[in-house]
């Protein structure tokens, strides 16, 4: 047996052309979400349910653009709030800065402490014996080099604020630093989104990083923290002592949501279970749903490498027509795929439904980068149930299914923010991929994407993500699995080539450690779109959906838009901290030089050569770069 551990409608054409999006009024007699709320105009306080499902204590939604206020400082100070982790941006008040100016020191503060700590810097400026001494990479003698800086912090579950002290630093001829004034801002990280109605999780999804290598070493823990393959999921246990620590390390909040709702289901014995599972092979999961017994109904998909009997999809389908009952376990693929990850529970105490992009599996939750979208309350529990209700009366009937109310949007009824869901698959009739790919056209500032297998998603959402990307008034940063064609090229308007998760860093100079790979397969899942995240228009796409022909119109999908701006500023802080993450990891494996990576020393007079803060300046990506995050 698998271990078990506790874990802490009439279709109506588009009403604004900007979104693109229709949508149908939710199956309830609360007050659909007012016009214009959600869009960062101040908190709202919700009642909160009796159980929690994260570390977050928030009653009100937390501010997601902090800003310091020092007038003294040279320079300015945003703080963007994502899920967990904190985007730092700075920009120079006036003109340029001095050929001094070496960088930015970096402090925090953790909630409730009284001292703050700098952020480390991974290099530092040149040693007479060409050697890093540790000692020495303090932001305070080893600034960052950078106008921004993602942290994620490694208590990123403390709730409270965390307040971070960005300094300018100065290097004399001589080598001595000196220090300017500061800017100061306080931001809460571990927070539900808005409480009692929207919570946005992320898996931390950086098992291919220094940070993993240095907590947990260089082979990923294959075999021992996790299971070499798919199929050997569903009965692995880990003999690694730190086990725990790094499955909710590399879980984070997606994996506390999803097992916290399944315990809060299996407390509340009213509660009756309904899921959709795609890959499914995490016993933890397994266990869980196993103790519902006859409270639970669940479909599993049963195409290609799901379908066999050695595979971990049939064997836990096995153990829940033994615990469930035969007639609560249904196998299905709907046209192509039964894609779906989705969880509802719908009890006396306990209404939560749960959908976005994060498979329930060991890779899904442990290895790749993924979202979970958690929602409570009647309405959406109501709109989830029937949806599934309506896939498991038309296993494998694309048509069926679509006649269905599920089909269309759904407006999901919350007081504070404005969201809808569809669930695939679409008719040709009713298909949204090129009300999607219009919206992305009509981008005006930004657009942030994370797109698994877009390399091999061909068609309008390709098409309009080329052109927005060539426009010279968007600022575009895009992610896939795979390099794109037509999307991998540097463009002169500054818009960068699509970051993917090429390989790994192995042979790089010091101080990098070579990064493991966590087992074969995808590494980066997200599907998400974010578009204008700085203004009030901004909006997210996001779900199982693969933003394809197949997802729209032959698989089992859940597909979110969601028009506010505390939302897409979370995402879009995901998109960038794993941007960074691959751009640089691309860029040190394609380098052929093997000098050091170290910081710049201000210039010699007259020695013609540029600050390292030059290319902020100079360079259309790194200068849009600096003045949309910094502005």
């Amino acid at each position: 047996m698998a271990r078990t551990r506790k874990a802490a409608a009439k279709k109506e054409p588009p009403k604004k052309p900007s979104s693109g999006v229709s949508k149908k009024k939710a199956p309830t007699k609360h007050k659909p979400a007012a016009k214009g709320r959600g869009k960062g105009r101040g908190k709202a306080a919700t009642k909160i349910p009796p159980f929690t499902l994260t570390a977050a204590t928030n009653t009100s939604s937390p501010d997601f653009i902090v800003r310091g206020t020092s007038e003294n400082a040279l320079f300015s100070f945003t703080a963007y709030r994502g899920e967990g982790m904190c985007l730092l941006a700075m920009n120079w008040k006036q003109g340029t800065p001095p050929d001094n100016f070496v960088g930015f020191a970096i402090e925090y503060m953790e909630p409730g402490a009284t001292q703050f700590f700098a952020l480390q810097n991974r290099i530092a400026f040149p040693s007479s014996s060409g050697q890093i001494n540790a000692n020495t990479l303090s932001s305070r003698l080893s600034p960052f080099q950078k106008f921004r800086w993602t942290h994620f912090p490694s208590n990123a579950t403390t709730p409270g604020l965390y307040t971070y002290r960005v300094t300018s630093v100065f290097m004399d001829d001589k080598g001595v630093l000196s220090y300017g004034d500061f800017q100061e801002a306080a931001i809460e990280l571990e927070a539900e989104t808005y409480p009692g109605e929207l919570n946005i999780c992320f898996t931390r999804g950086f098992i291919s990083s220094q940070a993993f290598v240095d907590k947990f070493g260089t082979n990923g823990g294959v075999g021992t923290i996790l299971p070499t393959n798919a199929n050997a999921g569903i009965t692995f246990t880990s003999t690694d002592p730190q086990e725990e620590t790094a499955l909710a390390w590399m879980g984070f909040e997606a994996r506390s949501a999803i097992l916290n709702t399944l315990d809060a289901a299996i407390a509340d014995t009213t509660a009756n279970v309904r899921v959709c599972a795609y890959d499914f092979n995490d016993p933890e999961i397994v266990s869980r749903l196993e103790q519902l017994k006859g409270r639970l109904k669940i479909i599993i998909d049963d195409s290609g490498s799901h379908k066999p009997a050695t595979a971990a999809e049939t064997k836990a389908a096995a153990m829940l027509v033994s615990s469930a009952g035969a007639d609560n376990v249904q196998r299905q693929h709907m046209g192509d795929l039964q894609h779906n990850k989705s969880i509802v529970v719908d009890g006396d105490q306990t209404k939560i439904a749960i959908g976005g992009s994060t498979n329930f599996s060991w890779r899904g939750i442990y290895v790749q980068n993924n979202n979970t979208v958690v929602l409570q309350g009647e309405t959406p529990v109501q709109i989830f149930s029937d949806a599934f209700d309506n896939f498991w009366a038309n296993p494998d009937n694309p048509k069926g299914f679509d006649v269905t109310a599920s089909a269309d949007w759904i407006d999901l009824g919350f007081t504070n923010v404005e969201a809808q869901v569809t669930f695939s698959p679409h008719s040709t009739n009713n298909a949204k991929l090129q009300q999607i790919a219009d919206d992305i056209s009509s981008t005006q500032s930004s657009l942030f994407y994370s797109l698994a297998f877009l390399y091999e998603t061909k068609g309008v959402i390709r098409d309009a993500i080329t052109k927005v990307t060539s426009e010279n008034n968007v600022f575009v940063y895009g992610l896939s699995d795979k390099t794109v064609g037509g999307l991998n090229i540097q463009l002169p308007n500054g818009n960068p080539p699509i970051a993917y998760p090429a390989a790994l860093l192995q042979d790089v100079p010091p101080p990098f450690d070579q990064e493991a790979t966590g087992g074969s397969g995808t590494r980066l899942h997200h599907k998400f779109v974010v578009i204008d995240f700085n203004q009030p228009t901004a909006r997210v796409y996001t779900g199982s959906y693969n933003f394809s022909v197949a997802a729209d119109t032959k698989n089992a999908e859940n597909l979110f838009v969601i028009k506010d701006q505390r939302v897409a500023t979370s995402y879009m802080v995901e998109a960038v901290s794993m941007f960074d993450h691959y751009a640089f990891r691309d860029s040190e494996n394609s380098a052929t030089d093997d000098k050091p990576l170290e910081l710049q020393e201000p210039p010699a007079s007259g020695s013609g050569v540029k600050p390292w803060w030059d290319k902020f300046w100079s360079d259309a990506q790194e200068e849009r770069d600096r003045e949309l995050f910094g502005q």
